[in-house]
């Protein structure tokens, strides 16, 4: 199992645009339809390698290390949803994009829905992956702080590993060895570890309940909504999901069953397969 293999043959370019002067690191392969990939907290575009091969071959992808997170600048202020939605709206700019479909995992896909809401215009077709950003569940909250801080403010690669097995429901079939190093060369770049409180304000309560996606915003989603949930989900249970569907108008919701918070990597094929048919809906 390896990431970067997982393109060979995938004309694709690593690129870092500016964005309103923080340098965003973005994988671009493809031609067609905008297809923009936004990850989870801690998170960073390598979430994506299984599924950029299928869809690069029909759809321009844009898989980015989103504020804060992977190879990307972040300010210098806590990453509250409002920055992380003007910052995805300015890679849009700054790549021309007039209108995307997006793919949100986790923390990308309450980002996505916020701007989806906020931006009805930007948005082409929304996916949410497990998306975060309904609740404010302190247990899962405090899972979150605990693990991504231990792992980023000690050396030790087991606990980046570990934060990494955290996300699948079948651990030994999809976290390999690579997918760990380049998780830890992230997590102890200097820049990413001064930034780690920046970067976890949202597992704050304070600052959670402020973001929260309400039931008003989700209910202004226009774009066509796909939302698909792993029923192993170790940060949110099938309910959530449930509730997320019925408040945005018009969604539909599919659960992999044998699934973590990653469907889109622990079950790359169905996912693709799935999305894709999904994108080409009229």
């Amino acid at each position: 199992m390896t990431i970067w293999t997982d393109l060979t043959g995938v004309d694709h370019a690593l690129r870092h645009v500016d964005v309103n002067g923080l340098r965003t690191r973005a994988l671009q392969a493809g031609d067609g339809e905008a297809v923009v990939f936004l990850h989870g907290t801690s998170g960073h575009l390598e979430a994506f390698v299984r599924n950029i091969p299928a869809h690069s071959r029909e759809y321009a992808c844009h898989a980015i290390d989103m504020m804060g997170h992977g190879y990307t600048d972040g300010p210098d202020e806590p990453y509250r949803i409002p920055g992380y939605v003007r910052h995805v709206l300015g890679y849009l700019d700054a790549c021309g994009i007039e209108r995307a479909h997006f793919v949100g995992e986790s923390l990308g896909g309450w980002v996505a829905a916020r701007l989806a809401a906020d931006h009805p215009d930007r948005v082409g077709r929304l996916t949410l992956v497990a998306p975060g950003g309904t609740v404010a569940n302190p247990a899962v909250m405090e899972r979150i702080k605990t693990s991504t801080r231990a792992a980023v403010e000690t050396d030790d690669i087991d606990l980046t590993r570990k934060r990494l097995h955290l996300l699948m429901h079948d651990p030994a079939a999809n976290v390999s060895e690579e997918l760990v190093q380049v998780r830890h060369a992230i997590y102890h770049r200097p820049e990413f570890v001064k930034a780690i409180g920046n970067l976890l304000c949202l597992q704050e309560m304070e600052n959670r309940t402020r973001d929260l996606l309400t039931p008003e915003q989700m209910g202004r989603i226009a774009a066509p909504t796909l939302i698909v949930w792993g029923a192993q989900n170790p940060f949110g249970d099938v309910p959530e999901a449930h509730r997320m569907n019925a408040a945005i108008p018009g969604s539909r919701l599919e659960i992999f069953g044998e699934c973590g918070h990653w469907p889109q990597h622990e079950h790359a094929d169905r996912f693709n397969e799935l999305h894709l048919a999904f994108l080409e809906e009229a």
